[in-house]
Order: structure tokens, then sequence, then C-alpha cells
């Protein structure tokens, strides 16, 4: 498997096939998209004092091409404790602006209360893989390690897995623990779904992500669940662990949708 973007001048990417989504080959997947906006956010926080990111919300303005991207971060709101920042990504062949993240950075303190709780009583080794639907796109699902606790994207209904992504973000620079969090959490509408994938679409407009501490380690898990409305609205939810415990919450609008006949 390739890297999701091989770096290409200055804030410029250009999207491997391993950032494809399931429903098809020339859009991607939100995580990578995701955890690329995060990237341009963490080189802001490390231009300045040590803050971590507390926040953030990924708006997905259309769908994400598996092309030439462009990254843009700037500081939207300056502060001496707190500081709004701004990332956007464009589409380098048609000058469409695909998606906005804002993240709240908060200063990196290693003096406030002790986190309750512990580890999860399960391991990814307690997981097992299980196989996506056959006619979803396999290239951002064959780039992550899977392993399943409870559940699966076949089996309609909440579900517990572990993952980790198998290859880097950007050619030749180490993934951050939160950029590989942003890089999977996304994926829980899937692990969470509530109706058959062969039939359903349920697309996510945007991913808010509230982050409790850094993350640590390799392993991400999504205990995740999804709510349906009357119409074409669902709601997807998550508690988001690492080896330590607890790490953050997550949630996505979703657009529920009959696949296309």
């Amino acid at each position: 498997m390739q890297p999701f973007y091989v770096p290409d001048g200055p804030g410029r990417f250009l999207s491997t096939p391993s950032t494809a989504g399931p429903w098809g080959p020339d859009s991607q997947h939100g995580g990578p998209p995701a955890a690329l906006l995060a990237r341009g956010v963490e080189a802001l926080a490390r231009s300045g004092p040590q803050r971590v990111v507390g926040r953030l919300t990924m708006e997905l303005l259309g769908p994400v091409p598996v092309g030439p991207l462009v990254v843009e971060a700037s500081v939207v709101r300056p502060g001496r404790s707190v500081e709004m920042c701004e990332a956007t990504l464009y589409d380098e062949q048609r000058s469409r602006l695909c998606a906005r993240a804002t993240a709240w950075l908060f200063p990196d303190r290693d003096d406030g209360p002790a986190q309750p709780g512990g580890p999860l009583p399960h391991t990814p080794s307690d997981g097992v893989h299980k196989d996506p639907p056959p006619n979803w796109t396999r290239g951002y699902l064959d780039a992550i390690e899977w392993r399943w606790v409870t559940g699966a994207v076949t089996e309609p209904g909440p579900g517990v897995v572990w993952m980790r992504p198998t290859v880097s973000l950007v050619d030749g620079e180490p993934m951050s623990p939160v950029q590989r969090l942003l890089c999977c959490v996304d994926s829980a509408s899937g692990v969470s779904a509530a109706l058959d994938a062969s039939h359903w679409r349920f697309l996510n407009t945007e991913l808010t992500v509230h982050l409790l501490r850094p993350p640590v380690g390799e392993w991400v898990c999504l205990d995740a669940e999804t709510a349906l409305g009357s119409g074409s609205i669902g709601l997807a939810t998550s508690r988001v662990y690492d080896e330590q415990g607890l790490v953050a919450h997550s949630a996505q609008a979703l657009l529920v949708v009959p696949v296309p006949t």
C-alpha cells in the first residue's frame, strides 16, 4: 500500500489510491483529509507556545477527489491561553474548497487532574479481522488494520473495533498521535452502520472530535453507534479509546440515502 499523500511542494499533496473511500475510487474517505487538516493545525501549534488540540471540527463541503490537493492553515483567534486555528483543503484541479477544519488549541500542561478509569478490558489482540461489504472500494479499507471486538460493517448495529493505519499520512513523515486518531475516527459511521451497507449509504457532512488529552500508541478503538431520524438524517457517535483509556468523543451528521440502482 502507498502512503495516503505524497508531498509535491509547499502545502501541495498528491493523493494516492490509498485514500479512496468505500463509495468509489475517485473520492476520498473522510479519515485522510481530516488527518491532513490536523497536520496543518499542528504545524501552527508548533510555532508558538506549547498547545494541544482540544477540539477539531471538519466540514466536508463536497467530495474530496483522489487527486492533487492544497492545504492552507492560519490562526483565526490568537490568545494567551486558548487559540482557534483554521485549515482549508482545496482541489487544485478545479480550485474548489473541499473541506475546512476549525480547531481549538489548549495549553499543554501536565499538572491537571488525573483521568478516571483505566485501559479497556480488551486489546487489539482480542479483536478479529472481518471483511467489508464486497461492493465497497478497498483503498482506505486496505490501508487500515481492523480488529473487530463486536459488530462489523456487514452486521447492522453498534460496533467496537480497534484500528491503526498501516501506511504513513505523508510520505517520509511519521504520523502524529492526533493525525492517527483523526485518520481513524471518521470511520465511526461505518463501524456502527445501522442499515444494510449493500442497500444504503451514510455520508457524513462533518466530523467533530473532542479530545480529553493527547492520544498515545498506535491503536485507536471506536465504540460507536448510529441513531437514525425519520428522514435522511442520521447521527453517528463514538467513544474513542487508546491503550490507556478514554481519549476522545466524536460525532458525525449523516446523510442517509439508498444506494443508486
